[in-house]
């Protein structure tokens, strides 16, 4: 029986992935939950899958929390250290980070630290600290497991195949929203518009991520360290039914892909289960009653923010953290009223304008860096 922790427990990925564990009781054991959002879906996956160690926001929601369970209560920690002593469990041998946001990054490195595979759904550590995280990955020889669709469709793809044929790699696109909105109407978008995603159930900002496109900007740096794979060999393809997840393109002009029903419990289980399969309770794909599988170009005008992550790839060093940073607080302030939809990455590429990429070396480069984008975003913010 694999030993799993779950780092983001609460959240759309941490909820699905206790589904595919519900379904397959016999294969896993959550020995650890970290979540910082909804204390009380948290007493009822305790309640549940009786966890050894639970990590929650602050101290005063582990007092809360201690006293709701009483003599029940497993051993109950708090705060991003928390989150750590959860990825860093000694007996766990797999640790889902579904954290959302730069966040996630310390409590990753935590548990790639300890030698424990990582099943990724925490898209901004790669982002933010792609370099530091892949280099952490090679010298402790853990395995990174995506749990995106994207990647896990790549990832899947990529399978029997050797990596000098491949020639390019396509990341699928729904386009959000706002795929066949007018260009002049985006300065009404409002926010119960963004969030209306045409096809995937998730949390709110990355909900708004997809709705600017800046979800599929982030996926293009993650793929590029996931896979190791030069900027100018990720792209992006919008294809609004969200049946073919990615493709990989070999040089032989031959393109293998994975398909399936949009649901974040197929990724996952493959993740979980890895090299094996298990059921994951997605339903069957019956292309027949689909009919129509369509593409198209982005669109990079209507679009900015999927342009601020090719530059922010492409400055390299610290300006892929700062991108995500200002992103996280101008989604944070559109989600509370604040800005317009259109501010987003307006406010996105003020803040990587005001500054000079270095290079990284540590995790609290990276912090630093963090730090000064969302400080520069929220003075924008308040300017505006």
């Amino acid at each position: 029986m694999k030993k799993i922790s779950i780092l983001g427990s609460t959240g759309s990925i941490g909820q699905s992935t206790l589904d595919v564990v519900r379904r397959n009781s016999d294969a896993f054991d959550v020995i650890g939950l970290a979540e910082g959002h909804d204390p009380a879906m948290l007493v009822k996956q305790i309640q549940e899958f009786k966890p050894s160690l639970v990590s929650v926001r602050d101290e005063g929601c582990a007092k809360e929390l201690k006293g709701q369970l009483g003599e029940n209560a497993p051993e109950i920690t708090f705060g991003i250290d928390g989150a750590c002593q959860v990825a860093a469990m000694d007996d766990a041998d797999l640790v889902v980070s579904a954290i959302v946001g730069a966040i996630g990054i310390r409590p990753t490195l935590a548990a790639i630290d300890k030698g424990k595979t990582v099943a990724l759904a925490n898209k901004e550590t790669l982002v933010a600290a792609g370099e530091l995280v892949m280099k952490r990955v090679r010298e402790m020889n853990v395995a990174l497991l995506p749990i995106d669709s994207e990647h896990s469709a790549i990832f899947q793809s990529l399978v029997g195949h050797k990596r000098e044929g491949i020639a390019r790699l396509v990341l699928t696109a729904s386009g959000g929203p706002f795929r066949t909105t007018p260009k002049e109407e985006f300065a009404n978008i409002t926010l119960e518009q963004a969030l209306n995603h045409p096809r995937w159930s998730m949390g709110a900002k990355i909900t708004v991520d997809s709705a600017s496109l800046m979800n599929k900007g982030l996926e293009v740096i993650e793929a590029k360290w996931l896979f190791d794979m030069s900027p100018a060999k990720v792209d992006v393809v919008v294809h609004p039914q969200s049946i073919v997840h990615s493709l990989v393109e070999y040089i032989d002009g031959c393109v293998v892909a994975e398909l399936g029903e949009p649901d974040m419990r197929a990724p996952i289980s493959y993740a979980l289960s890895y090299p094996d399969r298990l059921p994951s309770g997605v339903g069957k794909l019956e292309l027949d009653k689909i009919g129509t599988l369509t593409f198209e170009k982005p669109d990079f005008e209507k679009f900015p923010a999927l342009q601020l992550a090719y530059d922010a790839l492409e400055a390299g060093g610290t300006m892929p953290a700062t991108m995500n940073a200002a992103n996280e607080v101008a989604v944070a302030a559109f989600l509370d009223g604040k800005i317009k939809f259109l501010d987003i990455p307006r406010l996105v590429k003020s803040t990587m304008e005001k500054h000079s990429p270095t290079s990284y070396s540590t995790v609290e480069d990276i912090i630093a860096t963090d730090k000064r984008a969302r400080e520069l975003t929220a003075e924008a913010i308040t300017s505006l």
